[in-house]
């Protein structure tokens, strides 16, 4: 049969308590849990017979030639065949055997008990009722004993038409004859009784259109009908009638059909107003119908053009008296019949549910056509969530709630098999207790939620009042619901490319009327679409946040200490995916520093994984004291290479390109020299609060090679505010940039604010409230260092000169309050001046500078920089540097337009 058949002692062990996961099917478990959540005992009582049951129904009477069929093929064997109505009563049986009607006892023979699950316990029937599919029991599966010896193939039966659930198909044989056939077999002839239930319903409306053409005939013969005779659909639609006119008829008119009732509408078409009545109708056999006419213009069969038409109004008080046919039964009202100079066109005939079913078809169509459009406009988790729930409700369901993995919440896929969070609530008013948004919900294995996790598919519970398992997951919290007319639910998981993404759950209380398969089936498709796209933005969400974590773990932890700026900075990642903004703030030698603010091209890791590589090349760049054109010119340089590697792998893209902007500040000239790389330009905001922004040449975008770079040097007096910032600023398609430009200007207007405040203030007032870029800002307010604070000395190249440098040195540092320092002082001194004067070029110059560290500068004519090596011990020199190496914290050298600075640097407490 193709289904695990566990041991008996696992019902054994579930009965005492134990666990038996991995030996049960989960359909089977489930129904054990509901049984023993309801008190029923495996040796329990008969099962109730139900009295005056009425066997002509129309399951009876479609189902009879499939049951005489089925009783054929299975001649002589053991197979037991019944059929149960919609509550697990059985209706009829069939035996292979028919010495089984006397062996078997009356419960396995007899129609009119009763197999639901809530008496019977787990069984065929009771379980295809519950689970709304077929179904296969076997042995000890059973939860009553008197069962546990036979197996069972069970499957729903359903109204074709509306989809309702007739009744159940049960084939019952010994254990030993289960045959994997038997599934296939019950399908098809389940099928045959669905068919052969449509075929009555057709036979009824053939009975009914009879009728009216009879009634119709009488009424010409006895010279009583109106004037001209019914015209027939066909005729009607012949009629010059465009497409679309015909098409509002149909519906209108099916509209009217499910009404049930005496009515009339006045309807709206290109060509003019036309009348539809609707008359109750009732066949000689007793088929009750209705019977939809237009009136039509006698003078054409063409519907006069109306000057203006008006919108439908159905005419809902229209209800005369009727007065029935003898004959036929045919209604006609005492008024309301067509005047003369008009004439009957026939549009529908047929029962008032075939209507109602048609206009739930066609609404449903319509949810679906509208749910396509209206799920899924964003790639947020949460809202796609929540656009799925305004889409259900108030035309599928009264309340939505949707319970979401925390793990898709964060963009990964779910982990926990029960743990969730409420992730919306919504509904047709907002009193109704369900869980709150943000509350962690864990469901029992009993209940619908859980059983529709563990199979991946929906679950249907008609009335919450008999659904136990759902009750006992908070009896306090589902006797709320309750009492709020909460009576019938729909659990559907969020399930999309093989990943359980959370379960979304579809209640009623306003509507009467319980969900159906058919909602069922409407409710699935919905989760589905929105599971998709829910799942698209997990991956994005997911993608974003590896791309963010990359993107700010390489972007600076924090700024360094330095006397040159005041700075603060800001980083905003696009909405649509991060981009590759970078900033940096690099000290450099003499006090300086340099300040970097990039953007390469593009979103993504991509995008992310190239800024890291630019702002640690810059970087480097920078600590070799490269100027600003110089610098751009080896970034432009490496962007054409990482190109053309990226070109050379399968599948790549590229870089494409990136701006930068880069400057050095020096606070003991308050000189700026700045180049830029196809990035805006500066905005320069000075001590009076003039605020400019830096017309610096236009270099290209780094990555075309070939063009210079030229950089630009000005004064930046003591106080003035340097803002660096990316396109993703100032660039947003719903405004200009001049327009930004200007706003950023009007509120960088206030010099006397703090860097840190000036960058909330440009985020608040200029940032685009959705950026469609990244965002890099960084502002700078500069600072000088008083003279009092450099010393300079003016050498010739005499070696007598270091004893005086010497000298001069240590009276400086006794100004300074550095007497500590001075030791370590004169030796630096001593080496780095010996080492101009014996290998450099006059002119030469030494300056010390006292900022956060003590900096000591020697500068020559010279491009030669020198290099530390290991002497041997036979030399008499080259432990010079050596000495500078290890009495300061940092050195090096710098070149210059005249020649090359040796620097060392000493940190105050040691130098």
């Amino acid at each position: 049969m193709g289904v695990h058949i566990g041991p008996v002692r696992s019902r054994d062990r579930f009965l005492h308590g134990q666990s038996v996961d991995g030996n049960v099917r989960s359909t089977i478990l489930s129904s054990w849990q509901r049984c023993q959540l309801l008190g029923l005992s495996p040796d329990g009582a008969e099962l109730p017979l139900m009295e005056g049951l009425d066997l002509e129904v129309p399951i009876v009477r479609a189902a009879g030639p499939v049951l005489d069929r089925l009783e054929s093929i299975f001649a002589g064997s053991s197979m037991n065949i019944s059929l149960a109505d919609g509550r697990g009563t059985v209706l009829a049986r069939r035996f292979g055997d028919r010495s089984l009607l006397r062996r078997l006892p009356p419960i396995q023979s007899v129609p009119g008990y009763l197999f639901a699950e809530q008496v019977a316990g787990t069984n065929g029937i009771g379980l295809a009722l519950t689970e709304r599919k077929l179904v296969q029991v076997c042995g000890a599966e059973h939860f009553a004993e008197r069962a546990q010896s036979n197996a069972c193939t069970a499957i729903p039966v359903r109204n074709q038409l509306s989809g309702r659930l007739e009744g159940v198909l049960c084939l019952g044989y010994p254990l030993t004859d289960a045959d994997p056939a038997l599934v296939p077999l019950v399908r098809r002839a389940a099928s045959a009784i669905e068919r052969r239930l449509m075929e009555q319903s057709s036979a009824r409306e053939r009975d009914l259109l009879r009728a009216y053409l009879e009634a119709e005939n009488r009424a010409q013969t006895n010279g009583t009908a109106v004037h001209g005779r019914p015209i027939g659909m066909d005729e009607l639609l012949q009629s010059e009638l465009e497409p679309s006119d015909q098409l509002i008829l149909k519906e209108r008119a099916t509209e009217l059909m499910a009404s049930d009732q005496l009515a009339a509408a006045e309807v709206s078409l290109s060509c003019g107003r036309l009348t539809l009545v609707s008359r109750p109708l009732k066949s000689s056999s007793g088929a009750e119908g209705v019977v939809i006419e237009v009136l039509l213009p006698h003078d054409t069969e063409r519907p006069a053009p109306a000057p203006a038409p008006r919108p439908t109004v159905p005419s809902a008080g229209l209800r005369p008296k009727p007065t029935d046919d003898p004959a036929t039964g045919l209604s006609t009202p005492d008024s309301g019949a067509p005047a003369n100079g008009t004439v009957r066109g026939l549009v529908l005939v047929g029962e008032p549910e075939v209507g109602k079913y048609a206009v739930a078809a066609r609404r449903r169509l319509e949810l679906l056509a509208e749910a396509s459009a209206r799920i899924g406009t964003t790639l947020d988790v949460a809202q796609t969530a929540r656009e799925l729930a305004e889409t259900g409700v108030p035309r599928l369901a009264d309340f939505v709630t949707i319970d979401l993995y925390e793990a898709v919440l964060q963009g990964e896929e779910s982990a926990h098999p029960t743990e969730m969070h409420r992730t919306v609530v919504h509904g047709i008013r907002e009193d109704c207790p369900f869980y709150p948004v943000g509350e962690r919900v864990v469901f029992r294995p009993t209940t619908p939620h859980m059983r529709c996790l563990a199979s991946g598919q929906p679950v249907l519970e008609p009335d919450l009042e008999a659904a136990f398992g759902w009750i006992a997951q908070d009896p306090e919290h589902t006797e709320l619901l309750l009492a709020h007319n909460v009576h019938s639910l729909i659990a559907v998981p969020l399930l999309a490319r093989g990943v359980l993404l959370g379960i979304a759950s579809f209640y009623r209380s306003q509507d009467p009327a319980p969900f159906g398969d058919d909602d069922r089936s409407l409710a699935q498709e919905l989760a589905a679409r929105a599971a998709l796209c829910i799942d698209n933005a997990r991956r994005y969400t997911r993608e974003r946040t590896v791309a963010l974590a990359l993107q700010r773990s390489l972007l600076p932890h924090g700024l360094p200490e330095q006397d040159a700026v005041e700075v603060a900075h800001r980083y905003l990642p696009a909405e649509s995916g991060v981009g590759g903004d970078w900033f940096d703030v690099i000290p450099l030698s003499g006090c300086r520093v340099a300040l970097l603010v990039g953007d390469v091209v593009g979103h993504g890791l991509h995008a992310a994984a190239t800024m890291g590589r630019l702002r640690t090349a810059a970087r480097n760049f920078a600590e070799l004291e490269l100027a600003p054109d110089e610098l751009l010119t080896h970034l432009d340089n490496l962007v054409l290479r990482l190109d053309r590697e990226e070109a050379g792998g399968v599948g790549s893209t590229g870089i494409v390109g990136a701006t930068c902007l880069y400057a050095v500040y020096d606070p003991t000239s308050q000189i700026c020299t700045l180049a830029r790389a196809g990035h805006p330009q500066p905005a320069l905001v000075r001590p009076d609060g003039t605020v400019s922004f830096l017309d610096l040449p236009v270099g290209p975008p780094l990555g075309l090679g070939g063009l210079p770079f030229e950089s630009m040097e000005i004064h930046l007096p003591e106080g003035s505010q340097l803002v660096l910032y990316t396109n993703g600023l100032i660039e947003d398609r719903h405004r200009d940039i001049d327009a930004a430009l200007q706003q950023l200007r009007r509120v960088l207007a206030q010099p006397d604010r703090a860097p840190d405040d000036t960058c909330r203030a440009v985020i608040d007032s200029v940032a685009p409230e959705n950026p469609g870029d990244d965002i890099a800002l960084l502002v700078a307010r500069t600072r000088a260092l008083s003279p009092d604070r450099i010393a300079i000395w003016d050498l010739a190249a005499d070696p007598a000169q270091v004893s005086q440098v010497r000298a001069a040195a240590v009276e400086q540092l006794s100004r300074w309050g550095l007497e500590e320092s001075v030791f370590a002082t004169e030796l630096l001194l001593s080496e780095l001046v010996t080492n101009a004067v014996r290998y450099g070029t006059a002119p030469i110059r030494v300056r010390l500078v006292r900022g956060r560290t003590l900096i000591c500068e020697v500068h020559d004519a010279s491009s030669t920089a020198p290099r530390m090596r290991h002497a041997a011990t036979t030399d008499e020199g080259g432990r010079g540097l050596f000495l500078v190496a290890q009495l300061a914290q940092s050195w090096g050298t710098r070149y210059t337009t005249t020649g090359k600075v040796i620097w060392a640097e000493c940190a105050l407490d040691t130098a």
